[in-house]
């Protein structure tokens, strides 16, 4: 089952601002979902065939050239930027 703790952390590593109703709300969604999955497991699929592809090529699309972002709109949700930069904990030591 999953607990309020591990949809708080989550929400934290995904830098998701929750309110306890939505901690509460996620929580349950997220237990409903793996208890479908643990559902499926139960399921034998011993004498299911594989789904294999008909065609050997991937169809592809045209490449259809589009115009970029340009920078205010690149950099509008950045938590923190500065001379037009995102900014981000360094990682590596030097």
């Amino acid at each position: 089952m999953v607990d309020r703790e591990w949809v708080s952390r989550v929400a934290k590593l995904s830098r998701l601002s929750l309110t306890e109703e939505e901690v509460n709300t996620f929580r349950k969604q997220l237990s409903d979902i793996l208890h479908f999955v643990e559902q499926l497991n139960e399921l034998d699929t011993s004498d299911v065939e594989p789904y294999i592809q008909e065609s050997e090529t991937t169809p592809m699309r045209d490449d259809k050239e589009k115009g970029s972002l340009d920078r205010e709109e690149a950099l509008k949700n950045a938590p923190q930027r500065e001379g037009g930069f995102i900014v981000v904990p360094r990682i590596v030591e030097v």
